[in-house]
């Protein structure tokens, strides 16, 4: 932080990097800010961004609220998406989001319903979700910009965007 309480360009660079890689880890960051080791990465948080970052029940390092707005990046996404500038390349979500973003209709495909889904989940992954879990996955590829809904007798969901345009990463929460 400087003197008069605010961020620094390089603070301000590097909390984006947090809001975008979270849940992260000192590893991750250290890789991307080219430091030489974990601890100096919790250095740094400490010193310069300690009112803008937490870690989880996991130990993950998670960006605050705060943080988000500050530095106008969406969590878990790059290139695009929820902000209204396109749909985003790369998305980190949890694996029953990277299950249903597997099997939802593509972009040019006619949506489904939530059910749909499920069934499709059910029958390629040999899981069974409760139908609420699954609802709440495509609510949350939607906020993230990858997914659409069209407005039928139910609401029905569909890639907002080609599936091999984006990449899913699978996170640990």
């Amino acid at each position: 932080m400087t003197d008069d309480g605010t961020l620094s360009e390089e603070a301000v660079g590097r909390l984006a990097d947090v809001v975008r890689l979270q849940p992260t880890k000192n590893k991750e960051l250290q890789d991307q800010w080219g430091l030489e080791s974990g601890s100096e990465v919790h250095q740094y948080l400490e010193s310069a961004l300690g009112d803008y970052y937490y870690r989880d029940d996991n130990s993950l390092i998670r960006a605050t609220p705060e943080a988000a707005d500050l530095v106008d990046v969406n969590p878990g996404i790059e290139g695009g998406g929820a902000d209204g500038d396109g749909v985003p390349t790369v998305i980190r979500v949890p694996e029953l989001e990277a299950r249903v973003f597997e099997v939802v209709a593509d972009h040019d495909e006619r949506s489904e319903s939530v059910v749909s889904v499920l069934h499709k989940i059910r029958a390629k992954f040999d899981v069974d979700p409760p139908v609420n879990d699954v609802r709440e996955a495509l609510q949350s590829l939607r906020r993230k910009g990858v997914v659409k809904v069209v407005y039928r007798t139910v609401p029905t969901f569909g890639l907002a965007a080609a599936r091999d345009d984006i990449d899913v990463e699978v996170t640990d929460f």
